[in-house]
């Protein structure tokens, strides 16, 4: 009977990886994704930009379609006009709010929803609603070993960076006098802290396309903030929520024949919401503290 068990989970647990190439390259790649993009999440949750993600997620998408009609499904092509887009609208949406009294939300929205429109525009003159799918939500398994090498090098150097900048960048969102005394100014270490979220956000654009490609980066950040109040716990715990999210959601894509990638963020969602309702700071939680005020 525990023979019977253990080759039950073992055809559902590792099978598809250890039998498929693609789903080894898609799991390495879920990986890479995660932990590239889950750290850089908990920065923009605390520094109140979460939207601001979902905005660059968008806004990348004009350069993508640009690139994919000069060369197709060009890798090079697509990365380069996605990381020329979104820099563009990070800048523009940068711009405006230091000249104007504009908000920087309502900056990046304004410009996100027309490089959206412009995006769709550009994808649908010439190519077919397949075309369009395939850039609005991408398949995981259909990552091939260039555009993994492109995941693992991005989270990688990402990594790195933002190690660099973590201290400045965090001070920036709290107290930005006193960067500004101390080391002239938090706009340098700003801008390549938006830098990371566009190049994070372009890597995990062929697997989990335009619209999904901030799934990822944002819900483990959320889910993780009602595990712990520690920034460095934060960073951990949603680091590792990504990664089962990647895991659990190519394993359900493989056995119920579904979108890896919606499949993917599906199960960030289910971690989110997890913790919304059971975790320390979650709302059972909240409701047992204040029961106990009352009594």
């Amino acid at each position: 009977m525990s023979g019977g068990l253990h080759d039950m989970l073992y055809q559902f647990l590792l099978a598809p990886f250890a039998d498929f190439a693609f789903m080894r390259r898609a799991l390495v790649a879920s990986f890479a994704m995660a932990l590239g993009s889950a750290p850089i999440g908990v920065l923009l949750m605390l520094r109140r930009m979460s939207l601001f993600g979902e905005a660059m997620s968008h806004a990348i998408l004009p350069g993508a379609a640009a690139g994919f009609l000069v060369a197709g499904f060009s890798l090079p092509a697509i990365s380069i006009g996605g990381v020329v887009a979104g820099l563009v609208v990070a800048l523009l949406a940068g711009a405006a709010t230091r000249a104007t009294d504009q908000r920087e939300d309502a900056g990046v929205a304004a410009f996100y929803l027309m490089a959206l429109a412009l995006g769709v525009t550009l994808i649908s003159t010439r190519g077919s609603a397949v075309d369009v799918m395939q850039l609005l939500f991408g398949s995981a398994l259909a990552v091939d070993e260039p555009a993994l090498l492109l995941m693992g090098g991005v989270s990688t150097v990402s990594l790195l960076v933002f190690a660099m900048i973590y201290r400045p960048v965090l001070v920036d969102g709290f107290d930005p006098d006193f960067l500004r005394d101390a080391h002239g100014g938090g706009a340098l270490y700003h801008f390549i802290f938006l830098g990371l979220v566009v190049v994070n956000l372009v890597a995990a654009f062929q697997a989990l396309g335009s619209l999904m490609a901030v799934g990822l980066m944002m819900l483990p950040a959320l889910a993780a903030r009602y595990w712990t109040r520690s920034l460095i716990g934060a960073l951990v715990t949603a680091s590792g929520i990504a990664l089962l999210s990647g895991y659990c959601g190519l394993l359900v894509s493989f056995h119920a024949d579904l979108p890896s990638g919606p499949a993917i963020v599906l199960f960030a969602g289910a971690a989110y919401l997890l913790s919304l309702v059971a975790g320390r700071q979650g709302l059972v939680r909240l409701w047992h503290e204040r029961r106990h005020l009352e009594a």
